[in-house]
């Protein structure tokens, strides 16, 4: 797939948030630094097969932030790539005041890819989370 060219939707993962934690500031109510560490499966796209492993930053005033950093680490079977965030907002979704989930959306970029995951060296492409049950959302790339 090396020196494809890509258009509309690049893959998708199926995502679990394995590890979180949420530090209040503490300079006024509901004003959190909340980090947490995902896994995905992949589905479709140059992502089928693959693995991601990933930890995000946001920074929550009332439920809603924005992202301060994330990098993932993607593994297909015979591909590598390294993907960085540019920039992001998230919100974690509740529903009868208990959350259920990340929203976001926002770029990123890959800084390094190899083999069937080559087409995505130096690409900064747009992502989109939504939540897909308790602890579980789907993450879209595209470009």
């Amino acid at each position: 797939m090396g020196g494809a060219t890509l258009a509309g939707t690049i893959g998708r993962y199926d995502c679990t948030i394995v590890a979180s934690t949420r530090y209040p500031v503490g300079d006024r109510n509901e004003h959190d630094v909340v980090s947490f560490q995902y896994t995905c499966t992949g589905v479709d796209g140059v992502f089928k097969e693959a693995v991601v492993t990933a930890i995000a930053v946001v920074e929550l005033e009332n439920e809603e932030g924005n992202l301060l950093a994330s990098f993932g680490l993607h593994r297909s079977p015979h591909g590598f790539a390294a993907e960085q965030l540019l920039e992001g907002v998230g919100n974690i979704v509740l529903e009868d005041d208990n959350a259920v989930g990340v929203e976001a959306y926002g770029k990123t970029s890959f800084k390094f890819a190899l083999g069937t995951l080559e087409c995505l060296t130096d690409k900064t492409v747009n992502f989109k989370a939504k939540p897909a049950g308790f602890g579980q959302f789907k993450l879209e790339f595209t470009d």
